[in-house]
């Protein structure tokens, strides 16, 4: 498309008379539709919410596990260091095992088609969120305006905040639609976009964030998979980062390159429930509706609802559109989001291991396995990655001589990190881009991983303190 031709047709999507009226429900509605938003689910199947932490039972399986360890510990300490740093070492390995065989078998991506023929296209609504991204009106407008769709087609909402005065501002001044979400705990993106989906007319919805940049054609793309396969409800586009200036984004950037472009295709491949990333979730909303959309009370919202779709028989697929994203500058802002997705997973994980018969009646014991060992295996092998440096460090120092139980602890530990570490920098070459796999990169890789053990330890904190709290990750200039 020429410049004058993307100029027109910027300009013809943002004078509809129907993208630049900035509307508010009324009264009367607001409320119920706010109390949906925010407890539909949690009333109608508690069992899926996460609004309870822990079940009394989880609860009890934990102290008495923990109990056990310790007294034995305190019994025969030798024996059981040795039994815990085996156990540890084993699930280390097997964690990132998996990965490996996930990255093999989603590398190559399924072909995709575009439906041409507009007459034929439905309705599509576009629901964006945007809580304090003032800022990021103006790119967002631009993304908007470049899908290749037809205007008359497009339902396209923003999702504000009530109490958030300057992003209401910007996107008036856009004139873009919006729908305006009332104050209330807890203030999350999925209680915001259950809101917003109980005003959406289209036969399908795309959640985007607001620093995103979907390809043109991604919404034609989705349209042609949903018709080729009837049997999926949602599909998952790939995320991928397209400015990565500092260490810790170009980190980031290789994170997001494994995860979208080889282990949830990898899951695909197995016919295994797909965790879905935060954004370019494309779904039949009837489909959406029915499963219960989002857990306002779930921090990575986007996670849970894959697995949730997966135990009430939907399918999950990937559309291979790539999205464009920033990735955090700075260690703090990376931090933050990493506690908040490494506390969802913890979540995600409590909710849907209550009652391990019923997931594994719903899903197949295989399908429970896999999302036991790719979400819970990304929590387990964070937390005791540290703990493996520890161990083979201090091994290592307390028997020089290389001899003895501590010398076989170091040994033990030290390769199981060793493994791992070649498997992760392994992956990082494959799925980073050549500018992205740069020696550097690659070998500093153990140390962004001790960096997600922090996350984790800092977000398994949350979770016993402030489970509902989201973090706010800025864009643009705020970062």
């Amino acid at each position: 498309m020429s410049a004058q031709g993307a100029r027109n047709r910027r300009a013809a999507v943002l004078e509809r008379p129907r993208l630049s009226v900035v509307t508010r429900l009324g009264r009367p509605d607001k409320s119920e539709m706010l109390r949906r938003a925010t407890l539909g689910l949690a009333e109608e199947r508690p069992h899926f919410s996460a609004r309870r932490v822990v079940t009394r039972w989880q609860a009890t399986v934990l102290l008495t596990s923990l109990a056990v360890l310790v007294t034995a510990f305190v019994i025969r300490p030798i024996a059981m260091t040795d039994i815990v740093v085996a156990a540890m070492s084993l699930g280390f390995i097997c964690s990132f095992a998996l990965r490996g065989v996930l990255a093999l078998l989603g590398r190559r991506p399924e072909p995709t088609v575009v439906v041409r023929n507009d007459q034929t296209l439905p309705v599509y609504s576009v629901l964006v969120p945007v809580y304090r991204e003032a800022g990021m009106i103006g790119e967002l407008t631009r993304a908007l305006a470049a899908l290749d769709y037809p205007s008359d087609k497009l339902d396209v909402r923003l999702v504000v905040e009530e109490d958030d005065s300057e992003t209401f501002a910007a996107v008036f001044a856009a004139g873009l639609n919006a729908v305006v979400v009332p104050p209330g705990l807890p203030r999350t993106k999925p209680k915001a976009c259950n809101f917003a989906l109980q005003s959406v007319w289209g036969e399908f919805v795309v959640v985007y964030d607001a620093e995103d940049r979907p390809e043109p054609d991604q919404l034609r793309k989705a349209v042609a998979a949903f018709r080729a396969n009837p049997d999926v409800s949602c599909l998952q586009a790939r995320l991928a980062i397209d400015r990565a200036p500092s260490w810790i984004s170009r980190m980031f950037a290789i994170d997001y390159a494994v995860w979208f472009r080889m282990l949830l295709p990898g899951l695909a491949r197995l016919h295994s429930p797909i965790p879905l990333g935060g954004t370019s979730n494309h779904f039949r909303v009837k489909s959406l509706v029915e499963a219960g959309a989002w857990d306002p009370f779930n921090v990575t919202e986007d996670a849970d609802l894959g697995v949730r779709l997966a135990r009430l028989g939907h399918r999950v697929a990937i559309l291979d559109s790539a999205t464009f994203e920033e990735a955090p500058e700075k260690l703090g802002t990376w931090l933050r989001q990493r506690t908040r997705w490494m506390k969802g997973y913890m979540q995600t994980m409590l909710v849907h291991s209550r009652n391990p018969k019923t997931v594994a009646g719903e899903i197949g014991a295989a399908g429970s396995l896999l999302i036991a060992s790719f979400l819970g295996g990304a929590v387990w092998s964070a937390l005791i990655n540290p703990v493996m440096w520890i161990v083979c460090v201090a091994a290592a120092v307390l028997a020089p001589d290389g001899g003895g139980a501590l010398a076989w602890l170091a040994r033990v530990s030290g390769f199981a990190l060793f493994v791992t570490n070649i498997l992760l920098a392994g992956l990082a070459a494959v799925a980073g881009e050549r500018r992205r796999a740069e020696a550097v990169i690659v070998l500093t890789y153990p140390l962004y991983w001790l960096l997600i053990s922090a996350a984790t330890y800092r977000a398994l904190w949350q979770l016993l303190r402030n489970p509902f709290h989201w973090e706010k990750t800025p864009h643009g200039a705020e970062q």
